[in-house]
């Protein structure tokens, strides 16, 4: 969205009321990934990981869905409601590990591997949702993994090192496709030990994307949403966070006093923060609403077909992970 276009915003409007009145009108729902600026988790009417947005997004009963996440995010929703209006702040809004994995090489691949049943993480486009058995998120993957009978051989797709912490933890061989988030390969292993002793009362969260050099030294390892369960009950007052750094916003209001540091990246950059996810801001999402743009189409073909694994996936979960916040 260009800045000139942003400059038309009357400055004087109040946007959080802007944006109430225009999700009364459009009778809308907006969903908020937790990597998202504090203002859009604050206007949210849920604010959740992939998969307690997947969920929300199933069952919502509002005209026009709007999600303020990442384009595979907005994709999914659209995946689960071809009638409705999806509109995304930013359409540029991509993902470094969705697009670390073409739709055509990936057939490719499960073609050469035909016995093989595959299991895609959330974090991929329709396309690779469409050439899926099943597909996961860091919340539900080990329970729907576990569920595969153990002589059934398992493509997993497309982050390697969710997959390499499943098969570890799990104790399961899988055939791994070769992506990553660029924001969890990020991590500093010297600067995090070097973090922990200057703080050795800190627990260390780490979210599985992470490599495995910095998951060795996490106290806990879980999604988003369980990284900030943890936080909220565990007996400690200070952790050391290494994920992206968004997720500090809705920690520190479910663990009010505590204190949560950001784990530091390679180098002085704010690379633990997501690029993509930050296209999205408060004006932005003003005007995606005013204008009704942009929204996501989709074939319909490729739809229907990145359904079926999408359904299987909500099916074999029991879990949510989803906050809802009150409405305005």
């Amino acid at each position: 969205m260009a800045i000139g276009t942003l400059q038309q915003i009357d400055p004087t409007l109040d946007l959080f009321d802007e944006i109430d009145k225009l999700k009364r009108e459009m009778n809308a729902v907006i969903l908020a990934h937790y990597y998202q600026e504090p203002d859009i988790q604050d206007i949210a009417d849920y604010v959740g990981d992939s998969l307690g947005l997947a969920r929300i997004a199933a069952r919502t009963d509002a005209d026009v869905i709007v999600f303020a996440g990442v384009h595979f995010m907005a994709e999914t929703a659209k995946i689960l409601n071809p009638t409705k209006l999806v509109l995304l702040p930013d359409l540029d809004a991509g993902c470094s590990l969705a697009d670390s994995c073409p739709g055509p090489p990936f057939e490719a691949f499960c073609k050469a591997n035909p016995d093989h049943i595959v299991i895609s993480y959330v974090n991929c486009s329709a396309a690779v949702k469409a050439l899926s058995d099943i597909i996961v998120t860091s919340t539900n993957a080990e329970e729907i993994v576990r569920q595969i009978p153990g002589d059934q051989p398992i493509i997993f797709a497309p982050d390697k090192n969710l997959g390499a912490y499943l098969s570890k933890t799990i104790g399961r061989e899988m055939l791994l496709w070769n992506g990553t988030c660029i924001v969890h390969e990020v991590f500093s292993e010297k600067k995090l030990v070097g973090l922990k002793a200057l703080h050795p009362e800190a627990e260390v969260l780490a979210h599985p994307e992470c490599e495995e050099h910095v998951l060795r030294h996490a106290d806990y390892i879980g999604s988003t949403s369980n990284l900030i369960t943890r936080g909220a009950e565990s007996p400690a007052n200070k952790f050391i966070v290494a994920t992206e750094a968004g997720i500090i916003h809705a920690m520190e209001k479910a663990a009010p006093g505590k204190i949560f540091i950001p784990a530091p990246p390679t180098n002085q950059c704010a690379c633990n923060e997501c690029p993509h996810m930050k296209k999205n801001t408060l004006e932005k999402l003003y005007l995606c609403m005013r204008d009704r743009t942009p929204d996501l189409t989709m074939d319909e073909d490729q739809r229907v077909r990145a359904l079926k694994p999408l359904e299987r996936m909500l099916e074999m979960t029991k879990h949510s992970g989803v906050q809802q916040k009150a409405v305005r």
